[in-house]
């Protein structure tokens, strides 16, 4: 059928252009205005539909399952409160570069406007969380409208699109137009290959430094598994220290020697103090975020910025540079390593100070946390959960807070498209639907989502789901009691003053497994931790690992807000008074 042009529904559009686009899952949930398509997603096997159970669930797991396969995500969902609920995945999305798809059902187009049942503007809400979206009053340009939004959230820098179809268009009888004769937006035309006499000056203010530092992003993951490689070789190529942004973990391998770990407020002392003091800097793919800079008047004030991005805009927007590269990554990357090896500039000796004083700042060991042989430490049950999975073929995803980064600084990826996790957004409850996105794309691969235990309760309800599709998600909770990101921001900077933060009504994890049809499983003792971890990853359904871990263990190191990358806060630098005055509402004192 692809190809020619046929007489069909809307709904029956809708289909054809999903598996003219590649589609083979989608994630969703019926009502009203998308029963049509619904019905036809019922007489067809091409595209597997994943009943989700709530429209947040659907965006989160689309986003997983497009950041693991570099595929674009889609989601399915009804009019009014079916788009509504989509949102805030549509902005996670949109902040971190993730390609989304998402159709939303409409009210009739004879209704629109009159305040019906379940409607709502689709299109005004979601103009400032998606790249582009539209309103199809057109049956006839039904699947020229979805092949293009295909394209858009695809290409150039990745992001969420929305096509908001009215239920009489599903009903109605047009043309589909396959995807090959489609005409594309003249407007829309992103810039792929770099300016090459831009990047010649890149290469010379390389050559000259005598502290340099790469800073690589997401970009660099989302431009595809050459960008990672092209990435290693510059490295390679360069001698050239390199550190990652939250959501460019696994570009570069953590197990390389050029390997400063993460940067930003928890990165590592070393990755940090490099920023601040580096002559020249190559920004690959990421954008200056806030988590990243600090304070701002104060970031890498010695150095010459190269900056190289996909989005134009994204170039002097926080950060002025010296050298802006709109381009895609792997294009650029692909004659920033050509060029380097015609000019031979290979000598590497004129960085030996440099590296000296990187090994300096290694020997801080900042990442380094008291032991406890009574108590699981959450560092430790992460590097205990990375020991024991590292040589499977896994997936990691998280929830936000405090074991997210813990995650982030003692999970070492080697591979891109390996963690998913919500950067820009910070969104509570994204982790275990995007696992179920993730493990619908790699089902015979260990996925576990890393969690805390707020954020679980967020989309906990996608448990349901998981086991419905026999999908084999691991959920690896850090239990402390707390909101533990919350908690630690109040004790270090509101006086200690808990408020709100502790929680005193938290379900039992085992049994909330087991009434979901799952398998639950509780750790409280580091003996124990290895053979519970083993059991986790041997059972064949969903698993909630509930991890009893040290209740007011605080993540370091931190960049407080306002300050600089040289102002760090260590573990060893902490004050444990606050943490020793902590008391819950009843003045127990809390271990």
């Amino acid at each position: 059928m692809a190809g020619k042009q046929m007489e069909m529904t809307g709904a029956e559009m809708v289909l054809q252009a999903l598996k003219d686009n590649g589609v083979e899952h989608i994630f969703g949930y019926p009502g009203g205005a998308v029963l049509p398509i619904y019905d036809e997603l019922h007489q067809q096997d091409d595209v597997e539909h994943i009943l989700v159970r709530h429209e947040q669930g659907a965006g989160h797991m689309a986003e997983g399952y497009a950041r693991s396969t570099g595929k674009p995500g889609v989601v399915l969902v009804t009019s009014g409160p079916g788009a509504t609920n989509v949102v805030t995945a549509l902005q996670d999305a949109l902040m971190d570069s993730i390609p989304l798809v998402c159709l939303t059902g409409q009210v009739p187009t004879s209704l629109i406007g009159s305040d019906a049942f379940q409607e709502c503007d689709t299109v005004g809400i979601t103009r400032p969380c998606t790249k582009h979206n539209w309103l199809v009053k057109d049956v006839n340009q039904l699947s020229r409208i979805i092949h293009e939004a295909f394209r858009i959230a695809t290409t150039g820098r990745p992001g969420p699109v929305v096509v908001d179809i009215p239920k009489d268009v599903q009903f109605a009888t047009g043309i589909y137009t396959p995807p090959s004769p489609v005409i594309e937006q003249k407007s829309y035309q992103p810039k792929v290959s770099g300016d090459l006499d831009k990047i010649r000056e890149a290469i010379e203010l390389m050559a000259g430094a005598k502290r340099p530092i790469i800073y690589s992003g997401g970009g660099v993951v989302n431009s595809g598994r050459e960008a990672s490689q092209l990435l290693r070789e510059l490295v390679d190529l360069t001698g050239f220290p390199i550190t990652s942004t939250l959501m460019g973990l696994g570009a570069y391998p953590a197990s390389g020697k050029n390997w400063m770990g993460m940067l930003g407020m928890h990165g590592t002392y070393e990755a940090n103090m490099a920023m601040h003091d580096c002559d020249v800097m190559v920004c690959i793919g990421a954008r200056f975020d806030d988590r990243i800079t600090g304070r701002l008047d104060a970031f890498s004030p010695h150095s010459k910025k190269i900056h190289i991005d996909i989005d134009p805009s994204s170039i002097n927007k926080i950060v002025r540079t010296e050298v802006g590269i709109v381009g895609d990554v792997g294009h650029v990357l692909e004659d920033m390593v050509r060029l380097w090896r015609a000019s031979k500039k290979t000598d590497k000796s004129q960085l030996a100070d440099w590296w000296t004083q990187i090994e300096k700042w290694r020997g801080r060991n900042s990442l380094a946390y008291a032991s406890n042989k009574d108590v699981i430490m959450p560092q430790y049950a992460i590097q205990r959960l990375y020991e024991l999975t590292k040589d499977r073929d896994t997936y990691i995803t998280t929830e936000v807070g405090q074991h997210q980064m813990w995650a982030a600084q003692f999970y070492g990826f080697e591979e891109p498209n390996r963690w998913m996790t919500s950067g820009g957004l910070g969104t509570m409850g994204y982790g275990f639907p995007a696992a179920v996105g993730v493990q619908v794309a790699h089902r015979d691969s260990l996925v576990i989502d890393i969690a805390g235990d707020a954020s679980i309760q967020m989309c906990i309800q996608e448990m349901s789901c998981a086991v419905q599709y026999g999908l084999p998600v691991k959920i690896f909770i850090l239990n402390n009691q707390y909101m533990g990101m919350v908690r630690q921001w109040q004790q270090l900077l509101h006086g200690n003053r808990l408020s709100h933060s502790y929680t005193e009504s938290m379900p039992d994890f085992v049994k909330l497994a087991e009434a979901y049809g799952g398998v639950g499983i509780r750790c409280e003792k580091p003996a124990d931790l290895d053979d519970a971890i083993r059991t986790m990853i041997d059972t064949p359904q969903p698993v909630i690992f509930d991890c009893r871990v040290a209740a007011l263990a605080n993540c370091f190191p931190m960049i407080p807000s306002g300050k600089a990358h040289n102002d760090m806060l260590l573990p060893d630098e902490a004050s444990d008074e606050a943490v020793a005055n902590a008391i819950d509402a009843k003045g127990r004192a809390l271990v």
